[in-house]
């Protein structure tokens, strides 16, 4: 994983390098009337990572909001193998950003409603904010996570909220297991080329560029050749088949984030169909 600027965000690392060309700022694209455009709106910079505002497709505007991140990004520091965080207060701060990417507000934590770098490289947190007041105040809607599985040759936008970059490629497969260090994840996906994520872009959403919702959470990438290292994670096939892809990164899937949230916004591990790990 990369640490993300100085201190932590393996995920960076864990993400990529060189910027490619935003899209315009006002949502328009030349791409074609398929194709949405992918702005800067809802997502956020962390101390020391990127993320966004987010929501499942059953989320209330009366809702607490959810901001979304990579595990790695905690203030706590990078949670173990098989460790998970739940409901754990914090009162972390957001700079939220509109569509031009500049900064809007600042959004701040309730809670770490749920991290864990187990399975998936991923962080929750509540905020004091609901949706409703996060729109009317900055006219801002959260970005919704996708409920399906992503597929293979989607066209995505890894939006990063720390430096205020875009970086657009497909996605190129999915990696049975990723493993860096001591830590490792499950049907991760794999990035084409063309996105050189960079230390700071950990826990950015990335964005499938049709639908405009989000199909993952960007977290690492290998920077230097070596095999399963930090910083350097390889993929490893069904049958234990080892490759090591340098300067390729990738990111977790967050559709299984999707049954896990209840009513409420609540993070319900037991809740039917949910199979992010349990403490």
């Amino acid at each position: 994983m990369k640490k993300s600027l100085a201190a932590a965000a393996f995920g960076v690392a864990l993400i990529g390098a060189t910027a490619a060309p935003a899209m315009a700022a006002d949502g328009s694209s030349t791409a074609g009337p398929a194709v949405k455009a992918v702005s800067f709106a809802g997502t956020v910079a962390l101390s020391n990572c990127s993320g966004s505002v987010v929501r499942v497709p059953n989320s209330q505007p009366s809702d607490p909001a959810l901001v979304m991140s990579n595990g790695h990004c905690l203030e706590s520091g990078f949670p173990g193998p098989g460790e998970v965080v739940v409901n754990k207060a914090s009162s972390r701060t957001f700079s939220l950003l509109n569509s031009a990417g500049s900064k809007v507000a600042t959004l701040r934590a309730s809670k770490v409603a749920y991290g864990t770098m187990t399975d998936t490289d991923v962080s929750l947190y509540q905020l004091t904010s609901t949706y409703a007041q996060i729109e009317s105040s900055y006219g801002i809607k959260a970005l919704e996570l996708s409920a399906a599985h992503p597929t293979q040759g989607t066209a995505i936008s890894v939006v990063s909220g720390y430096w205020k970059k875009k970086y657009d490629c497909s996605i190129d497969g999915f990696v049975y297991r990723l493993k860096e260090g001591a830590w490792t994840w499950k049907d991760s996906v794999r990035y084409t080329s063309a996105c050189q994520t960079i230390g700071g872009t950990s826990g950015s959403p990335v964005v499938d560029q049709t639908t405009g919702k989000v199909v993952a959470v960007n977290n690492t990438g290998n920077e230097d050749g070596q095999q399963c290292t930090e910083n350097n994670p390889c993929e490893v096939d069904a049958n234990g088949k080892v490759t090591v892809r340098q300067g390729i990164n990738y990111a977790q899937e967050t559709y299984g984030i999707v049954p896990c949230v209840v009513a409420g916004n609540k993070i319900n591990l037991s809740a039917p169909g949910c199979t992010l790990p349990k403490p």
